[in-house]
């Protein structure tokens, strides 16, 4: 019967725990995404174009792996594409202050 009940809440266990990538993934996506689109629109493809093309490119790559259930490596992508675009926002939002009116 324990032998049983350990099997049974093993089972349990990995069933729950392999359903957490899609919805770690959907979060972390969500973050990224948001954070590629307002770099875009502070002018991140012109003023900051390495972070933002490497924001982009992450982001892509991220669904990609999305598309084929690798969720781990598609979190990572997707943190890399939010941490990118960020860094795009920033840069882009400095230089069009910065610059003469």
């Amino acid at each position: 019967m324990l032998r049983f009940a350990v099997i049974v809440g093993c089972l349990s266990f990995a069933a729950t725990a392999s359903g957490c990538g899609p919805v770690l993934y959907m979060v972390n996506l969500s973050g990224a995404q948001h954070a590629v689109e307002e770099a875009r629109q502070a002018g991140g493809p012109q003023r900051a174009p390495y972070e933002y093309h490497f924001a982009l490119e992450h982001l892509r790559k991220a669904q990609e792996f999305a598309g084929t259930a690798e969720y781990q490596d598609a979190v990572d992508m997707a943190s890399v594409a939010e941490d990118y675009g960020n860094r795009a926002r920033e840069i882009a939002r400095g230089q069009a202050n910065a610059s003469p009116r």
